[in-house]
């Protein structure tokens, strides 16, 4: 799938948020039957001072992401937007610190590097938090994900398990742990290895499947979920089973220089979390089940 810019495509993240019920309870109805008011995020002083200097002047952080990945980012359907739980999640980040989140379409494969060097500001792309990627930048972690095999819808393949990838072709993204636990999945397969070809976007893998090029692609958990329970896409995919491969954490992706900001966000997704916003934003988006109950930095490493 080719990008649909050339060039970055700044876009502020949750632009339109459902709004709380503020109707008057039907005739007849007590006022108890009204629904409770909504949580909202504050702002908070303390956590906007943590933010460098160049942001506060700003306004704005810039948020690298690969818009590929539903329901976590995917664009919408002017082709522009980015939505999904975490641009919501974005949006709420922004609120306590003061400012908006920016997010832009990013290749995946680079947004590690790149935010290790401080352009963009932030990562926030499904990316799990490893001890390899930590040695680039830090992360704060606030999602929990495990690996899931996606095959064509009627599993045409069989595929019921990681041993019965041995000797099929298998699409994935590029640099994603998935192409690792892979690799270490081939040590099983003796004389039938995986056939693994990587693919710069998820879209791009998915395609594969879904034209019969691939007998699989493996997906982190609420990704798949959402493709198989998706109206769009139900028809087209299934879940080989309901099985986890090696689960981890999300983590925002921050440069290891930038501690203020790092602080600052980490402040700001455990104000959410104790005041049910975080919560709120993760069962809009029905991935609620993967909620952490701590944030961290580095998976406390």
């Amino acid at each position: 799938m080719n990008r649909p810019t050339s060039r970055p495509l700044w876009v502020a993240a949750g632009l339109v948020l459902a709004l709380a019920a503020t109707m008057p309870a039907a005739c007849g109805g007590s006022a108890s039957s009204a629904p409770p008011p909504a949580r909202t995020a504050h702002f908070d002083q303390r956590l906007h001072d943590l933010l460098p200097q160049a942001i506060r002047d700003q306004g704005f952080i810039q948020v690298g992401t690969d818009a590929s990945y539903a329901p976590m980012e995917s664009f919408a359907p002017d082709g522009r937007t980015i939505i999904g739980m975490e641009p919501d999640l974005g949006v709420e980040i922004g609120r306590v610190l003061g400012v908006r989140l920016q997010f832009a379409q990013t290749d995946f494969s680079e947004l590690l590097s790149n935010v290790g060097r401080g352009n963009p500001d932030l990562g926030m792309s499904a990316m799990t938090d490893t001890p390899e990627r930590a040695k680039t930048a830090d992360f704060v972690n606030y999602f929990t994900a495990g690996t899931s095999i996606v095959v064509q819808g009627g599993n045409p393949a069989g595929i019921t398990g990681i041993s019965d990838l041995c000797g099929k072709v298998v699409a994935v993204q590029s640099d994603t742990t998935q192409v690792d636990l892979l690799a270490r999945t081939q040590h099983n397969c003796g004389s039938q290895p995986i056939i693994v070809k990587t693919y710069p976007t998820n879209s791009d893998a998915l395609m594969q499947v879904r034209t019969g090029r691939a007998a699989a692609v493996l997906n982190d958990f609420s990704a798949a979920t959402f493709l198989v329970n998706d109206v769009r896409t139900r028809s087209q995919y299934q879940l080989a089973s309901t099985s986890q491969y090696e689960p981890g954490l999300y983590g925002i992706v921050v440069a290891k220089f930038q501690t203020g900001l790092r602080d600052a966000v980490r402040g700001a997704l455990e104000q959410l979390l104790r005041s049910g916003v975080y919560a709120d934003v993760l069962a809009r988006w029905h991935v609620q089940d993967a909620a952490v109950r701590v944030i961290t930095v580095n998976s406390s490493r």
